[in-house]
């Protein structure tokens, strides 16, 4: 689905099929963070994205188009409490595993009752996680046992629970496989479409979008692709039985839609018609400023479409099984008056709950927080893409504290991350072409405000994601294949995971990343608040350069100045000053106060406060950082 998200954005930032969304000012909208950080947020939260099927599979022969026997895969016991105590000493305090619901595969589990998916509507050999069959159960790669998978999983949530991490799975509320059948419904539940009147293009509460009268065509093939690499079997045939014809996931309207849509999806309809209009209450005015109890309230007794009722049974349903949390794929292709219903929900069940949102309009981001009560969004579109052109070197960092300032009133909500499934790699040629260079990057992403990082795995050891396996593109660790990761399989070592068979290199990235992790998720100061100086060093000193980014973070017990050099050839030498009124904020009086790195404490300046006026030596060498704390 990554080849394809980043068209898909264009198209979701101007409809929900054609409905209006209402934007908020930013100067003028309130915030709420603020309050919830004081309540609810005493430390930083770390999620540690790992994608299970890879993350134990320590088979290396990736041959493309490899079947699972060919090319291994990773199981739900690979996590055991040693590898689990690893991750969360890492300065982890949440692990997203990643292709958990039950989803399409090119593996025969025909004996277990569970029936064969057919090729010409799955993508790769081991299936995208974000065309789900069966949400009530899990993947049957997954498991040891197929006919336990469902235990295993669940012994797995217990096993991270006593690691003392929490678990996030996902929820794709837009969209499910074409060929969805649940064998795990629980009583009183019923698959999607099963109660469908597929005479009608759209009723409210079909849970699909048809096209009577036609016949679903399998997309055209072009540019030398074919199913499986082109391999031949019964089922890799260009045919694929759905009659009417339901829309695609993207909102394709096609009976065949082009191989570029979400052809394995169908999307799910949440009671808005073709024309745009609105089948369920609205939320009042004004309601965005309501908590979750409030919405909650304001749905119950109301009618609301079918979809909605499923993709709640689904999310309390894993919720009692102990999950602590969901990340929703695409989200703003479902309507917001759907989250504020599902999540509250969540939160009446367990307020507690992690809700992360890929949602790339920025016009939305607050009607999605306030209005769909989301705890948490993607911080991409200006964030993370922002970064990536500095780390590319044909960025400046003079664009970034404007960003955060944009962001201000919800910068808690907004998730920081430099990699996941869907990005490439730092360490590819197509992005960096180096994981050095994420350094400095990941300690503006990490310490720049109260919101959650998230890292995925082998980020730590400077994956490079080379390998072709068939359906995805190097450069990304392939979602939709059969294989391992390489500098992860050196760090599992035959599963004692220890790094035992990791390089130098490896070693001391993921030393790196430690010692910054466990210094956020610690830290009071980046909790707190927050200062440019970047702008003040631009105008006030003669030193300046565009490659270096410094502000400034402090609680009432710790204070902090951050800079990162994203230069990869130059050592810089100057004064960094901190305009009067930071130093009035941060109470230090005329004298000298040690400013000590709290990454390596290698590196110690002093800062010296002369009539209101302050200023700290800096030597800092190329891709270097320093998290300098002053000490009182």
């Amino acid at each position: 689905m990554n080849l394809i998200k980043n068209i898909t954005i264009l198209f979701v930032i101007f409809s929900f099929l054609g409905c209006k969304n209402e934007t908020k000012d930013v100067d003028t909208a309130p915030s709420h963070s603020a309050t919830e950080i004081k309540q609810n947020m005493k430390k930083k939260k770390v999620v540690y994205q790992v994608f299970t099927r890879l993350f134990g599979n320590t088979n290396t022969t990736n041959k493309p188009w490899g079947t699972l026997e060919e090319n291994g895969v990773g199981k739900f016991n690979d996590f055991t409490d040693k590898a689990l105590k690893e991750i969360k000493e890492l300065g982890v305090t949440h692990i997203w595993y990643t292709g958990v619901p039950h989803h399409d595969v090119i593996t025969d589990y025909t004996e277990f009752g569970i029936s064969n998916d057919d090729p010409d509507i799955v993508k790769g050999r081991a299936g995208s996680p974000y065309a789900v069959k069966d949400y009530y159960n899990v993947n049957p790669d997954l498991a040891v046992n197929v006919e336990n998978r469902l235990e295993e999983f669940e012994a797995l949530i217990e096993r991270s629970h006593k690691a003392g991490l929490k678990v996030i799975i996902d929820i794709v509320p837009n969209h499910v496989a074409r060929n969805y059948q649940s064998l795990s419904n629980p009583e009183g539940t019923t698959d999607f479409g099963a109660e469908d009147d597929k005479t009608k293009t759209y009723d409210v509460n079909n849970n699909f979008y048809y096209n009577p009268g036609e016949t679903f065509k399998v997309p055209e093939w072009k540019n030398g692709y074919q199913p499986l690499g082109g391999e031949k079997t019964d089922l890799a045939d260009s045919k694929f039985e759905e009659i009417p014809a339901k829309w695609t996931g993207n909102g394709s309207r096609a009976s065949q839609p082009d191989m570029n849509d979400w052809y394995e999806t169908v999307k799910v309809n949440y009671g808005i018609s073709p024309e745009g209009r609105k089948d369920f209450n609205e939320l009042p005015e004004g309601f965005d400023n309501e908590d979750y109890k409030k919405h909650f309230e304001f749905w119950n007794g109301k009618t609301v479409p079918s979809s909605w009722k499923k993709f709640k049974d689904i999310a309390l349903y894993w919720t009692a099984k102990g999950v602590d949390g969901f990340r929703y794929d695409m989200a703003e292709m479902v309507p917001v008056e759907f989250w504020s219903y599902m999540n509250s929900h969540i939160k009446m069940e367990n307020p507690d709950a992690f809700l992360l949102a890929e949602v790339y309009n920025p016009s939305l981001y607050r009607d999605y927080i306030r209005k769909g009560k989301m705890d948490y969004l993607y911080d991409k579109v200006q964030l993370y893409d922002t970064l990536k052109h500095v780390m590319q070197g044909h960025g400046s960092t003079d664009n970034i504290p404007p960003i955060l300032k944009d962001l201000s009133d919800i910068e808690h909500h907004m998730l920081h991350f430099l990699e996941n499934h869907d990005e490439q790699r730092i360490a590819s040629p197509e992005f960096a072409g180096s994981s050095a260079k994420g350094k400095p990057a990941m300690v503006v992403s990490a310490t720049s405000s109260t919101a959650p990082t998230m890292i995925y795995f082998g980020q730590e050891f400077g994956e490079p994601g080379a390998e072709d396996l068939g359906f995805g593109d190097p450069s990304r660790t392939s979602i939709f294949d059969y294989g391992s990761v390489p500098s992860l399989v050196r760090w599992v070592n035959d599963k004692k995971f220890d790094g035992g068979q990791s390089t130098e290199a490896e070693k001391e990235l993921r030393d790196f990343y430690k010692r910054l992790l466990n210094f956020t998720i610690n830290s009071s100061a980046l909790m707190g608040d927050y200062q440019d100086i970047q702008h003040h060093n631009h105008y006030n000193t003669e030193w300046y350069n565009d490659k270096v980014l410094s502000f400034v973070r402090w609680s009432a017990d710790e204070k902090l100045i951050v800079i990162s050099n994203f230069n990869a050839d130059n050592t810089y030498g100057f004064e960094l000053q901190l305009p009067e009124d930071l130093v009035h904020k941060l109470q230090l009086k005329d004298g000298e106060y040690e400013a000590k790195d709290q990454l390596y404490n290698t590196y110690a300046s002093t800062l010296k406060v002369e009539n209101g006026k302050a200023e700290v030596r800096i030597d800092i060498k190329p891709l270097e950082s320093f998290i300098l704390k002053i000490k009182s």
